[in-house]
């Protein structure tokens, strides 16, 4: 299946909403490539909504560190939001979870952006500890 990528704009910040999968192939070769352009274009503040990625692959994972690495050399930033429960026991355990802010509420990620606004991050040890208790 390949990914579907849309994006769009809210307060300055570009959102990019992702279906299907970040996987080996042209669907990390798409990812790549979206935020590469979009840098080109002089977008700096990416949001990834992940909230319809079923599943990303170790080369999937190499995109999103890749893709966060160059945007970052250009003085922006990349978020992550609404990934699902296995993406995120995925980025806490190959510790990618300390590399990308994550968030649950668009409107959070948005105002990330913005030091005087209020915003609620995704809060990685509270779903370490639920893990532990669940096993």
């Amino acid at each position: 299946m390949a990914l579907e990528v849309t994006q769009r704009e809210r307060e300055g910040v570009t959102l990019i909403d992702l279906k299907g999968r970040i996987t080996v192939g042209p669907e990390a070769s798409t990812l790549r490539e979206t935020i590469s352009e979009l840098v080109q274009q002089g977008k700096h503040n990416l949001v990834l909504n992940l909230a319809a990625v079923d599943y990303i692959d170790s080369t999937g994972l190499g995109a999103l560190v890749i893709s966060a690495t160059s945007v970052r050399k250009s003085g922006g930033v990349v978020k992550l939001l609404n990934v699902n429960r296995r993406n995120i026991e995925l980025l806490v355990m190959t510790k990618l979870a300390t590399v990308f802010e994550i968030f649950t509420d668009e409107q959070d990620s948005v105002n990330s952006f913005y030091p005087d606004r209020k915003i609620k991050t995704f809060d990685i040890l509270d779903f370490v500890q639920q893990m532990k208790k669940e096993e």
